[in-house]
């Protein structure tokens, strides 16, 4: 089967291969994929900065051609979002039927591909949040997807959001989202009662002075690729006896599978809305994938198998 395989090559991430058809354990479906969105933490992968080593795409949406054999998940002929643990930018691939969900008729596939990585992140995020009703929540680098399904998540339990963006452009959905956008996190007015931070470098110890005293800083990122720095003292400015949590999205009670439905019913409800800055031809991944890189795509970019 045709599948897109890493390259090494800064220019073109990726090229068209020839690999071979899935071989699906007990517990996986195989799924023909329809449509599949892209991440920055793939392009790490693809750039050696993450360990690894197996082919990149953990978004898709499609069509079960194959179900279990241990007869769980959905059926063959079924529609299906997906998160497999790699491989998902290519004609099928094997998913754990614990990491699907079924979608409604009234989803469809390029918006259920946008959903998994940073909806399952943003749901995630704001459960880590705890009870954000009334309360003032600030999250950092903003404009990409986790940031705008947060901020709309957030918003709608009621929270008080303030989104930092790099330009007004990528600001422009989050306001309408109701959140406050800002483009320096210096003109952030704090205390909050939860930060939520994924630069890195000095931006750090900035989020941090800007908590009320016990609140939390949920450290989920590090876009800039620096490490953060903060000291024992930092937290005298402000924070005092305030939380920093390190997030990682894939350790939670809740399945994947789980999630993705609580996803895919939100939208199919009209309470979540992807934000989908582009949609191409999955000939077109490697222009994609750059033009993630460099932030010239506001929220998820999704590609499509024709």
């Amino acid at each position: 089967m045709k599948a897109l395989l890493p390259t090494g090559r800064a220019a073109e991430p990726v090229a068209f291969g020839e690999v071979g058809q899935p071989r699906p354990a007990a517990g996986e479906a195989v799924v023909k994929v329809e449509a599949f969105s892209v991440n920055r933490g793939e392009m790490l992968q693809l750039d050696g900065v993450l360990p690894g080593g197996e082919r990149p795409g953990k978004d898709i949406a499609g069509l079960v051609v194959q179900a279990a054999a241990d007869g769980t998940g959905p059926q063959a002929g079924r529609r299906v979002v997906g998160h497999p643990p790699a491989g998902g930018w290519a004609e099928y691939v094997a998913v754990p039927t614990d990491a699907l969900a079924v979608l409604p008729r009234g989803v469809p596939a390029v918006t259920a591909a946008a959903l998994p990585l940073a909806g399952l992140t943003a749901l995630r995020l704001l459960r880590a949040a705890g009870c954000v009703s009334g309360h003032r929540v600030l999250i950092t680098g903003a404009s990409g997807g986790v940031g705008h399904y947060f901020t709309e998540l957030a918003v709608g339990a009621g929270a008080k959001v303030t989104a930092v963006t790099a330009t007004p452009e990528r600001g422009a959905r989050l306001a309408e989202l109701g959140a406050e956008v800002i483009h320096h996190l210096g003109d952030a007015q704090g205390p909050y009662h939860v930060v939520l931070e994924s630069i890195g470098g000095p931006f750090t110890a900035r989020a941090l002075s800007l908590l009320r005293p016990r609140g939390r800083m949920i450290w989920f990122g590090q876009a800039s690729g620096e490490p953060a720095r903060l000291s024992f003292f930092d937290f005298f400015a402000g924070p005092r006896s305030a939380t920093v949590q390190h997030f990682h999205y894939p350790h939670a009670d809740e399945s994947f599978g789980a999630d993705l439905d609580v996803l895919v019913r939100l939208v199919a409800e009209g309470r979540l809305h992807p934000e989908i800055g582009r949609t191409e031809d999955w000939s077109a991944t490697a222009g994609v994938l750059a033009d993630l890189r460099d932030r010239r795509i506001r929220g998820n970019a999704v590609l499509t198998l024709g």
